[in-house]
């Protein structure tokens, strides 16, 4: 996992339990064929690809209500 996209992505997900929680889970479903949501040229882990995901806002996330 690149540290840059880590850092970047803390920008957007303020708390980090959500921020893994929302990657693993897009983790998963890349894991299961889903098709990334952002282009590299470069070869990216899924877990990056989820990060860029997060920082170029195309997957968000929704907090349950108490």
């Amino acid at each position: 996992m690149r540290d840059d996209y880590l850092k970047e992505a803390k920008t957007v997900i303020k708390d980090p339990n959500v921020l893994i929680n929302v990657v693993s889970r897009r983790v998963k479903q890349l894991k299961r064929g889903s098709r990334p949501l952002v282009e590299s040229l470069e070869k990216l882990s899924l877990e990056d690809v989820a990060l860029r995901e997060v920082i170029e806002g195309k997957i968000t996330f929704e907090l349950a209500g108490k």
